[in-house]
């Protein structure tokens, strides 16, 4: 089953994360199906792909209650996807 959740990258303290598509048995860091934007805590610095996140949503991938809640803040879903 695939999922769309967030992937850290960055430094110690200093975290960044990617928003992509694994499958749900992957470890956090593993290797992604299609990355589709990132997240940046600290700055509050986001970018998503508008266009491939609903693509792989109408496949059926579920996203993570994390993700579902930035893709609500930035208005790209309505409500719980």
């Amino acid at each position: 089953m695939l999922k769309l959740r967030l992937k850290k990258v960055g430094r110690k303290r200093q975290p960044s994360y990617r928003l992509v598509i694994m499958e749900n048995t992957t470890r956090r860091d593993g290797r992604p199906v299609d990355q589709v934007g990132y997240y940046n805590p600290i700055t509050k610095q986001s970018y998503f792909d508008v266009e491939k996140i609903t693509k792989w949503l109408s496949y059926g991938v579920k996203p993570t209650q994390t993700v579902c809640d930035l893709l609500r803040k930035a208005k790209i879903v309505e409500t719980n996807a």
